[in-house]
């Protein structure tokens, strides 16, 4: 199996060297610093499972790869749109495109029995760049419940959470799912292939959704926005209203709000990434995380008044970086 990594920073170099110590050919296509370092010397994971080290080949021109069996998205889903030109030099008749996203993804409706089937989501999919970019016959979901971050360039430091959940669109149970989950197992992570992946995107999605944009307006973390008891009563009302839109279309997480609550709680004194890319003068990651489920409640009648609320306070400011 070939794997090529797009956007190989704090998961995907984390993902890169997992799949690399299971004997899969990986290549890395990185930029900057970090892929000086990871050519220098490889990429050095820094985990209380265990440290490790792995030289995968790394790159700043997909072409240099050619055509691979999967690939692995590490890019912000704000950069999919023109990630074509990069993704194209990697591609065979059957190469899957793997996103690890957060947020609602452009295939959503893709293959759904719904009467939303096909459904393009403007605030995710602009005028259809991504879907041209990345195929939706290609894609496979991804949703992340690991953590990890870059303490320097090619050294990945891995704080919690092995698990990267993978999908169809159409539930099937695939063999290029399949085949891609055994890898990633084999090098240390966990990797179900889940029939009903929305299920996860919307139970990572309930925090996403209310953590990610409130840590931007207020530059709290997310245990000092769990202990503020106003800002705790926002949190559960955009989680209410997201469940509502939720099940508008069918996906009904099993999950509690107050259970959800208490796993940010146990983050303690943890900056959202979305604060992060504030801090960097990066453009936020909020259209998929808040906007998008905005436009599904226009889509399926949801009032939802404090998801809209708090979208235009972050679109204001994210307008300003």
């Amino acid at each position: 199996m070939k794997v090529a990594v797009l956007g190989a920073g704090a998961i995907g170099a984390y993902v890169g060297a997992a799949l690399h110590r299971a004997g899969v050919e990986v290549h890395l296509v990185a930029r900057g610093p970090h892929l000086e370092k990871i050519r220098e010397s490889g990429v050095r994971v820094v985990s209380p499972r265990g440290d490790f080290e792995a030289r995968p080949h790394a790159t700043d021109d997909p072409a240099e790869v050619g055509p691979v069996d999967h690939v692995f998205l590490g890019l912000k889903a704000n950069r999919y749109a023109e990630a074509g030109p990069m993704v194209k030099p990697l591609l065979h008749d059957d190469t899957t495109i793997i996103a690890a996203q957060n947020g609602i993804p452009w295939w959503y409706f893709h293959g759904i029995e719904s009467r939303y089937r096909d459904y393009r989501i403007n605030s995710v999919d602009p005028g259809g760049a991504v879907s041209a970019a990345l195929p939706v016959d290609r894609a496979i979901g991804c949703v992340v419940y690991a953590a990890t971050e870059i303490a320097s360039p090619g050294v990945i430091k891995h704080l919690e959470g092995t698990r990267f959940s993978i999908g169809e669109p159409t539930g099937e149970i695939s063999s290029r799912c399949t085949e891609f989950s055994q890898a990633m197992i084999a090098g240390g992570l966990k990797c179900p292939v889940e029939p009903d992946l929305r299920k996860d995107i919307w139970l990572k999605l309930m925090g996403n959704i209310a953590f990610n944009p409130i840590s931007a307006l207020t530059r709290a973390t997310m245990a000092g926005i769990c202990r503020h008891l106003d800002t705790r009563e926002v949190v559960i009302q955009m989680m209410r209203e997201t469940l509502d839109v939720a099940a508008r279309l069918g996906s009904h997480p099993e999950i509690s709000i107050e259970r959800r609550l208490a796993g940010a709680e146990r983050a303690g004194e943890h900056k959202t990434s979305t604060l992060q890319d504030l801090e960097k003068g990066k453009p936020m990651e909020l259209d998929v995380i808040l906007r998008a489920v905005v436009e599904l409640a226009d889509l399926t009648g949801a009032e939802a008044p404090t998801l809209r609320v708090v979208a235009a306070l972050a679109d204001l400011l994210n307008t300003k970086l």
